[in-house]
């Protein structure tokens, strides 16, 4: 049987974690707070915001949950967010993604105080993520570290392979692994011969956004398998990108779908919270 990587479990050691250091904060006047915003009712979305605010409530963060109607301009949108950039209350700003079609995400993104930007989405965050400077990383990739790093499984001199190249998770990881002195292949829709890339992995981390899309003749015998994906199966229960029955045979750790990493992406969202009202 392989390790189960549990991000619920290690989620949880890292919120208690939080916890206290927020108890320490509030005995010398520093009140963590958070802003969220929702445009619109996406019914994920709704799911996402209502696990931010129990995880706040839970930590001691202070939120403020801002929920604008559908038809709320962009002009509106950067006017609150302009607001919050200027409240020394407020330590973290996060707006729910993704907003209407009529509002563009990258200026959204951009308006976005980069010491307040708690999602490390602003290209200040990603260019301070590029060149090893200090500052927020995607809340998504800080996670997978943290995994692999609390379950004891090595990344110094580990080949890794990461499939798919987005801005949210594969670019940043790519360079998170490398900060850890992994080496790294990054494979996406036009890689040619994947299985062959793949399979070279000691530490495989899938992204691509495809249901159960990585079955077995894609890894290694013995690699460990980090699934990023969320989707539902034809029994409408909830699985990833990786045929986890199958993968599972011959892996040495993997994380579930549910289980794995979607809790690890609230757990360093509250982090990078708790560290902008440290600074």
């Amino acid at each position: 049987m392989p390790q189960i990587i549990d991000g619920k479990a290690i989620s949880m050691q890292i919120k208690d974690e939080l916890k206290e250091e927020v108890a320490r904060m509030h005995e010398v006047g520093i009140n963590p707070c958070l802003a969220v915003i929702q445009v619109g009712a996406d019914p994920a979305s709704c799911v996402y915001v209502r696990n931010k605010k129990k995880a706040c409530a839970y930590i001691g963060i202070e939120s403020r949950a801002f929920e604008l109607g559908e038809e709320t301009t962009q002009e509106e949108l950067i006017a609150l967010i302009q607001k919050l950039n200027s409240d020394e209350g407020v330590h973290g700003i996060l707006v729910q993604l993704p907003v209407p079609k009529h509002i563009d995400e990258d200026k959204i993104i951009q308006s976005i105080a980069p010491e307040k930007d708690v999602d490390g989405f602003h290209p200040v965050s990603v260019g301070n993520l590029c060149i090893g400077e200090k500052g927020f990383v995607s809340c998504t990739p800080a996670g997978i570290i943290q995994l692999l790093k609390r379950s004891d499984i090595k990344i110094e001199g580990k080949e890794c392979v990461v499939i798919g190249r987005s801005n949210i998770v594969g670019k940043p990881m790519s360079i998170l692994l490398l900060r850890e002195n992994g080496t790294v292949t990054i494979c996406h829709s036009r890689t040619k011969n994947l299985a062959e890339v793949t399979r070279r992995a000691d530490i495989l981390i899938v992204a691509i956004g495809k249901k159960q899309l990585i079955t077995k003749e894609y890894v290694k015998d013995g690699a460990v398998v980090i699934d990023v994906g969320m989707h539902r199966d034809e029994n409408n229960k909830l699985c990833g990108d990786v045929d986890f029955e199958d993968v599972s045979e011959i892996v040495s750790a993997i994380t579930p779908v549910p289980g794995g990493v979607g809790p690890m992406t609230i757990a360093m969202l509250m982090n990078n919270c708790v560290e902008a009202a440290r600074k």
